[in-house]
């Protein structure tokens, strides 16, 4: 059962086939140049893409807009420090403008950077800074047999120190939960081991925090040493073992811009935080401000005190498990247990019929647009180049924006996407121009159905 009741509505419309057929065409077959107006059910991301409640709208209307000093930064330092436990507090327009301000100053050319599995941006960012993103997911993420198959492999990170060398690592980073795989959660037991390990490298331990409240929702559920705290109490623990954290305040803290640096107050970080504190002057605004709105700051400080409510998080991860059961039913092959903000699709398995140099999940992309206006994402060979990723589609739920007929909408795509492929019509794609910088390439590239 819901926990919400609408106040405000959009209406969306459905295009007729052709004309979707053609604005496909037209987006050179990248979901990201589709325009929204055109999209029916879009779970292209749950970044920034939410609805805010009632509340977070009040605070809007309270916010003070001082170049320095803002009344709302301080309510954002304080719900920080009272949510997740960090004093230090430098704000960003979005979470990629704090991976800047973080990873430009921490990570320099020549260094190697651990983490459970990079995201897109987080992989460019260390890129950028001339380091090296290595990914230490645990053996088997995705087997369906860990209940944290988003954990970080500590021992791969040993090893990689024994490579390398110790004073080449300057960050050991984990991302909860682990977008790049499925969205599975890690435990605050890993957490703790990856604590270790920075320890004994002398190294930077950052949580990217961007959907904390989910893993701690799952921690909760899955590790017993918690199952009688609140969703609240395991959100402070496991961010209890970082030094700093990045967050996009467009995912947990439940808006639609900004996010934060945040760190501890920490005489062996103060050197860490004046150099970030510098970048984020140049880069992102004053320190009080950071490129975001009084208005979206204030927002921002109610939406994290909302995403560890009970109710909140409860109903978030339940909406997601049902989506992932309507299409288990119909036989897609989704990863399961499905994560705290999306369901991931195994194109491989869907489309066997594509070779992998084709594409198979951006094709889906493609097919689930065409045949019912739903856009998601590819996070397989396409974004992610020159790597053994799975290939996978994601299907990214906004927060308390769609309802149980619109997940309806999205099962019954896949059921008309499947009677194509069981007729041979879907093909795969070739990339006919794409940006220099391959990290980022799904972002603009643009493609056409292979034999064109």
């Amino acid at each position: 059962m819901r926990a919400y009741k609408s106040k405000v509505v959009t209406p969306i419309r459905l295009p007729d086939r052709d004309e979707r057929a053609a604005n496909l065409e037209r987006a050179g077959y990248n979901a990201f140049n589709l325009d929204s107006s055109d999209v029916f059910v879009d779970l292209l991301t749950d970044s920034g893409t939410g609805t805010m409640s009632d509340a977070q709208w009040a605070a809007l209307m309270r916010g003070d807009e001082a170049y320095a000093g803002s009344e709302s930064f301080a309510r954002l330092e304080e719900a920080v420090s009272d949510v997740m436990g960090f004093e230090r507090l430098l704000p960003a327009h979005q979470g990629r403008g704090a991976e800047n301000v973080l990873y430009g100053a921490l990570v320099s050319e020549g260094d190697y950077v651990p983490n459970n599995t990079h995201f897109d941006t987080t992989r460019a960012h260390v890129a950028n800074a001339g380091a090296e993103p290595v990914d230490c997911p645990v053996e088997g993420a995705l087997s369906g047999d860990r209940e944290f198959a988003g954990d970080l492999d500590v021992g791969k990170v040993r090893d990689l120190a024994d490579e390398v060398g110790a004073d080449r690592i300057p960050a050991v980073v984990v991302t909860i939960t682990n977008n790049s795989l499925a969205g599975q959660p890690v435990s605050v037991e890993n957490l703790r081991a990856a604590r270790e390990v920075a320890d004994e490298l002398d190294a930077t331990f950052v949580v990217d925090a961007c959907r904390f409240a989910e893993n701690a929702y799952f921690v909760r559920e899955r590790e017993e040493e918690f199952a009688d705290a609140s969703v609240a109490e395991v959100a402070r623990e496991q961010l209890s073992y970082a030094d700093a954290v990045v967050m996009s305040g467009k995912k947990d803290g439940l808006v639609n811009v900004g996010g934060f640096v945040g760190l501890r107050d920490d005489p062996e970080l103060d050197d860490l935080f004046e150099r970030a504190r510098e970048r984020a002057i140049l880069y992102e605004g004053f320190t009080t401000y950071g490129g975001m709105a009084g208005r979206d700051l204030a927002a921002m400080a109610v939406g994290l005190r909302e995403a560890v409510e009970e109710r909140y998080v409860a109903d978030r991860v339940a909406q997601v498990r049902r989506l992932g059961e309507l299409l288990a039913d119909r036989g897609v092959p989704v990863h399961r247990p499905t994560g705290g903000h999306a369901v991931y699709v195994d194109a491989d398995a869907f489309l066997p019929e594509i070779p992998r140099e084709e594409f198979p999940g951006q094709a889906l992309v493609c097919e689930l647009y065409r045949e019912g206006g739903v856009r998601a994402v590819e996070l397989g060979s396409f974004a992610f180049p020159d790597s053994d990723r799975p290939e996978l589609v994601r299907l990214a739920l906004p927060r308390r924006t769609y309802g149980a007929d619109h997940l309806e909408h999205v099962a019954e795509t896949f059921e008309k996407v499947a009677e194509r492929r069981d007729a041979g019509e879907i093909s795969g794609l070739e990339i006919v121009e794409e940006p220099e910088m391959a990290e980022l390439r799904h972002f603009s590239a643009e493609l056409r159905p292979v034999g064109e």
